[in-house]
């Protein structure tokens, strides 16, 4: 499984980035695919994820309603649209995959949980928010 993740850069507060997430070795209908982060200092935590046969999503409390994940399923990418971004949103962004289906409780279970779920990592792209 190889994870190919790109879009990250510099923006002012407000602005929007769509970061991609490219898998390679797998069939993403078969995968739950996750957005991580990871601000310095600070444990890596999710941001969002798909699972691709569920079709089910979940997304951190702190992101809902300004980020959106979606799939090309025929390109085998991932997608995060950041929108109304914040500078608390700086880090380092994630994609990562896993079989089968995810379930969490809660948004917080989520954001807390999620890292230790997944076995297949990118490497990240860096996401910085600043005016």
């Amino acid at each position: 499984v190889q994870l190919q993740a790109s879009g990250g850069g510099l923006v002012q507060p407000g602005e929007s980035l769509k970061l991609s997430c490219v898998a390679s070795g797998i069939t993403l209908d078969d995968y739950a695919i996750g957005w991580f982060r990871q601000a310095p200092g600070k444990e890596r935590k999710g941001v969002s994820c798909i699972s691709m046969r569920a079709g089910s999503t979940f997304y951190a409390d702190s992101v809902k309603g300004r980020f959106s994940i979606s799939s090309d399923n025929a390109k085998n990418t991932v997608y995060l649209q950041m929108n109304n971004l914040k500078p608390e949103d700086t880090a380092v962004y994630y994609c990562a995959a896993d079989p089968g289906n995810k379930y969490y409780i809660s948004s917080y279970a989520f954001e807390r949980d999620s890292p230790a779920d997944f076995g297949d990592w990118g490497q990240g792209t860096l996401v910085t928010v600043s005016s």
